[in-house]
């Protein structure tokens, strides 16, 4: 993987990193930490592969860190639409996501926030293709029914 290739992950990486901690200097150290191990202990083999590398390495280390201490949630530094329609969308669909569970909240961040393909998301989970889509519909499904609850999903 080219380095361009590398720093195009690293946004993603981050963000799955700061799911997890819920703290954007936890989330920075991380992420930091995740692409030094990849590059020194891995070597390029195809761009899924590699993928799966940094997301296992990522997750690993963000649960070493939880452990070492319980991550406060916070909301620093998220930017948020001037116009308040957008404000108050915003809003609703993070309200409603929080009520989803975590693997449903991680599964949809994978999917459509990094944009990861679902083979890539198979291997990160350790389980297969067709258990990936059918998680992500029911998230899907879920979502959609807290939204409708939000009255912001017509």
């Amino acid at each position: 993987m080219t380095s361009l290739d590398l720093s195009l992950q690293y946004d993603k990486i981050y963000r799955f990193c700061y799911f997890k901690l819920k703290n954007s200097h936890l989330a920075e150290d991380i992420t930091q930490e995740t692409f030094l191990k990849y590059c020194e202990h891995y070597e390029f083999s195809s761009e899924r592969e590699a993928l799966k590398i940094l997301y296992t390495i990522a997750g690993n280390l963000c649960i070493d860190e939880f452990r070492k201490t319980k991550p406060v949630a916070i909301e620093d530094d998220i930017q948020s639409p001037s116009h308040e329609d957008g404000v108050i969308e915003n809003l609703s669909v993070r309200r409603a996501l929080s009520r989803l569970k975590a693997e449903e909240q991680e599964l949809l961040l994978l999917r459509y926030a990094n944009d990861l393909q679902i083979g890539v998301i198979a291997g990160i989970l350790k389980i297969s293709r067709f258990a990936v889509r059918r998680k992500i519909l029911a998230a899907k499904e879920h979502l959609k029914a807290e939204l409708m609850k939000e009255g912001t999903y017509e």
